[in-house]
């Protein structure tokens, strides 16, 4: 079955045959109208953490894919009728037609989140939801995307531009710095990712972000080093963060994003080969 994936042998061997599952099932709704699949997140930056991590999917379907189809594959991914072997699945498809351009809105036709630790809920509807999540993934997605079937990700998607990214990545951190609905590692490890990003111009995985802030970041470090502790175990044994230093550092991460985000008209970085390694 696994040899359905582009390349089964990249992907966590915890997630090889869910995937394989999952892409058979996307095509066998799909048919013809399917242009890519690819997985996003910690799978894309190599740092899938089993029982802790989502698996983060993408879907881009060709605009002729009847509605209905939509539908159908909700019900057809969906836990347990798919049973998910990570915390969740968070699945979100798109129309080609969309992908295709830079945009700052969320614009999918189906946003699926289903598994053992998130509630089940489908929209359809992409007003429903507020865009800086989507305009993240993508940004990952064009950087790092991991094609499990179809044409390559960076042929079909086009990455938001840098000033909807900033926006985007400063909606996050306000989202955060509000605490509902989030562990305080998770809080504190993706406002390193957004300080990391700020500083590099590249998307990290949360442990390498974190371990690089607080390398340079001496007042912050206590902070980011349980953070990543807690990282390590379940999210049902996820340690509890000083919720005033949680809000603390975020204010700070805040300050950083909107300092580069005023400087959006300076070049990128440069890199090595080396450096652009996920």
């Amino acid at each position: 079955m696994t040899g359905t994936l582009v390349d089964p042998q990249s992907l966590p061997a915890e997630l090889r045959p869910y995937l394989a599952d999952l892409v058979q099932r996307i095509r066998a709704v799909c048919g013809p109208h399917l242009v890519s699949v690819f997985a996003v997140g910690s799978i894309a930056l190599e740092d899938y953490r089993h029982r802790r991590s989502d698996v983060d999917v993408t879907v881009v379907v060709d605009p002729a894919l009847p509605g209905q189809a939509v539908r159908t594959l909700a019900e057809s991914l969906a836990h347990p009728a798919l049973p998910c072997p990570a915390a969740g699945l968070e699945l979100v498809v798109y129309d080609s037609d969309f992908v295709v351009r830079p945009s700052d809105e969320a614009g999918y036709l189906l946003d699926l989140n289903t598994g053992p630790l998130l509630s089940n809920r489908a929209s359809f509807d992409s007003t429903e939801s507020p865009a800086f999540w989507y305009v993240i993934d993508r940004s990952i997605a064009h950087q790092t995307g991991r094609l499990l079937y179809g044409s390559p990700v960076r042929q079909v998607i086009a990455p938001p531009t840098r000033r909807d990214v900033f926006a985007a990545i400063l909606a996050s951190v306000r989202e955060h710095t509000n605490g509902e609905g989030h562990l305080t590692d998770n809080q504190v490890l993706n406002g390193c990712r957004s300080v990391a990003f700020c500083r590099t111009g590249r998307w990290l995985a949360k442990r390498k972000a974190a371990q690089m802030i607080a390398m340079a970041e001496n007042d912050f470090q206590p902070l980011i080093e349980t953070g990543l502790r807690s990282f390590q175990r379940p999210r049902t044994a996820a340690l509890p963060l000083p919720t005033a230093d949680v809000r603390k550092f975020l204010l700070w991460v805040r300050e950083c994003v909107e300092e580069t985000a005023a400087e959006t008209t300076a070049p990128w970085p440069e890199h090595s080969a080396t450096d652009l390694t996920p």
